[in-house]
C-alpha cells in the first residue's frame, strides 16, 4: 500500500534471529525496518533514525519494554509503540496499554495482523502530527489577526493623535528654547538657580524629542509617505550610519565598526528608509551592550541582493522574545526607555523596499540582524531587463534633476 511506503519502524528485541526474520518480513512489504538489541540501543537509534512505529518486546535485559516505552513517550510524543509479549505475560501488554502503549501483540507473531496493527499505529501518528500542525497554524493565524486588529485601530487613530500631539509639543518646544535664550543673556546669568534652570530646560527638551520619536512612528505606520528611489553606494551609506551613531555610542562607550568587505555595491533604493531601519538596529545594538562591547556592519552583495549585517556582542534575546521582537509595542527595555515599535517599523520598511529581515542571537553572546534588499527595487516599473540597472536608474535620476519623470521613479515604498 502507499502509506505503508512511507512508514519507518525500529524494532527491539534482544533475540537476534527473530528480530531479523520480522525485520525480513516487513520489508518485503516494502516498510523501512531499523534494528535495536534492547532499550538504551532503541532511544539512540531514534534518535539518528526517527521512526513513526517502535515494535518492541516487553522483557528484554537491563532496561524493559515498559521503561524504555515511558522513555519514548517523554521524548518522542509523535511515535507510537506495539509491545510484543509472550503467552504468559498478557498483563504485561495490558500495562503498557495502561502506559500509552498504541497495541500489544503476543509472540509468535502473525506478519499480517503486525502489518494492521502498524498501519493503524501510523494512521493515528500522521493524525496526532497533522493536529498539533493544526493547531500551531491556527495559533499563529489568531496572533496574526490580532496584530492586525490593533493596526487597524492603530492606523485610525495614530494620525490624529500624532497631530494632536505634535502641536503641543512645538509650542513646549519654542518656551523651552526661548527660556534657553533668556538664561544666556548676561543680566540672567547671575540670576539664583541658574544651573537648575538649565537642566531643567534640558530635561524638557530631551522628553520632547522622545515624544516625537514616538508620535514619528506612529505616523511611519499609520501612513508611510511614498519613497523616492535613487543610486546609492552601500559603502558610503554605512559610513554615514556609523558617524550619526558615533554619539550614542561615545556616550555607552560602545565601538561601533564597519567590517571589511572586496568591494562596494551599488543599489537602486530609498536611502532615507534603509538609512532609518540601519540606525535603529545600530542603536539597539548599542543598547543592548555593556561598556567595552561592540557593533559592527558588514555587507555583501550579488546581482540581485545586497545584504547587510548589523551584529552586537550584546546580552542577546532570549528564545521566547525572538519571535516577538517584530510585534509592535512588543519591548524588554526599560519604560520610557523604548516604545516596541522600532524594529516592527523596520521590518515594515525593508518589506516595502521589496526586501527581507532576520535575526539571530544567543544569550550572553550577542545578537545579528541580516537586512536582505533588492539591488534594484522592483517597485519601480519603469527599469527594462535588457539593459544594465545602473544606467537606467542614473537616467531617471537626470530626468528628475530637471523636473521631468519625478513620478515614474517615486513609489510608495
Amino acid at each position: 500500500m502507499s502509506t505503508e511506503k512511507a512508514v519507518k519502524v525500529l524494532l527491539v528485541d534482544d533475540e537476534e534471529a527473530f528480530r531479523q526474520a520480522l525485520a525480513k518480513r516487513l520489508e518485503r512489504r516494502r516498510i523501512e525496518v531499523f534494528q535495536a538489541a534492547d532499550g538504551n540501543s532503541a532511544l539512540e537509534a531514534l534518535k539518528a533514525f526517527p521512526a513513526n512505529v517502535v515494535v518492541m518486546d516487553v522483557k528484554m535485559p537491563g532496561m524493559d519494554g515498559l521503561e524504555t516505552m515511558a522513555c519514548i513517550k517523554r521524548d518522542f510524543p509523535d511515535t507510537e509503540v506495539i509491545l510484543l509479549t509472550g503467552h504468559a505475560a498478557v498483563e504485561d501488554g495490558i500495562a503498557g496499554i495502561r502506559a500509552g502503549a498504541f497495541d500489544y501483540l503476543r509472540k509468535p507473531v502473525e506478519t499480517e495482523n503486525l502489518l494492521n496493527k502498524i498501519r493503524q499505529a501510523y494512521d493515528k501518528s500522521r493524525h496526532q502530527h497533522d493536529l498539533a500542525k493544526e493547531a500551531e497554524l491556527r495559533e499563529a493565524l489568531e496572533k496574526q489577526m490580532a496584530t492586525a486588529e490593533r493596526l487597524a485601530s492603530l492606523g485610525t487613530l495614530a494620525a490624529g493623535v500624532a497631530h494632536e500631539i505634535n502641536n503641543p509639543l512645538a509650542i513646549i518646544s519654542e518656551a523651552a528654547g526661548y527660556l534657553q535664550l533668556l538664561l544666556e543673556k548676561d543680566e540672567c546669568k547671575e540670576m539664583p538657580f541658574h544651573d537648575r534652570f538649565e537642566k531643567a530646560i534640558g530635561k524638557i527638551e530631551k522628553s520632547v524629542q522622545r515624544a516625537r520619536r514616538t508620535t514619528m512612528q506612529l505616523l511611519g505606520f499609520a501612513g508611510q509617505p511614498d519613497a523616492v528611489y535613487r543610486e546609492i553606494e552601500l559603502d558610503d551609506l554605512v559610513e554615514e550610519v556609523i558617524l550619526l551613531a558615533a554619539g550614542q555610542a561615545s556616550a555607552a562607550g560602545v565601538t561601533v565598526i564597519k567590517e571589511e568587505s572586496p568591494c562596494s555595491a551599488a543599489l537602486w533604493t530609498d536611502p532615507h528608509r534603509l538609512r532609518q531601519v540601519l540606525i535603529n538596529l545600530v542603536s539597539n545594538g548599542i543598547a543592548a551592550c555593556d561598556r567595552g562591547g561592540r557593533v559592527s556592519l558588514g555587507y555583501h552583495s550579488s546581482d540581485d541582493w545586497a545584504t547587510i549585517q548589523v551584529s552586537d556582542t550584546g546580552h542577546g534575546i532570549p528564545k521566547e522574545n525572538l519571535e516577538r521582537i517584530f510585534e509592535p509595542f512588543f519591548t524588554t527595555k526599560p519604560p520610557g526607555k523604548g516604545t516596541g515599535l522600532g524594529l516592527f517599523v523596520s521590518l515594515d520598511i525593508i518589506k516595502r523596499l521589496g526586501g527581507d529581515m532576520q535575526v539571530k542571537s544567543k544569550v550572553g553572546k550577542g545578537t545579528i540582524f541580516q537586512v536582505n534588499v533588492p539591488r534594484l527595487s522592483k517597485t519601480c516599473p519603469e527599469v527594462c531587463n535588457d539593459i544594465d540597472w545602473r544606467d537606467k536608474a542614473r537616467e531617471l535620476e537626470r530626468r528628475d534633476s530637471h523636473g521631468a519623470g519625478a513620478h515614474q521613479h517615486t513609489r510608495r515604498g
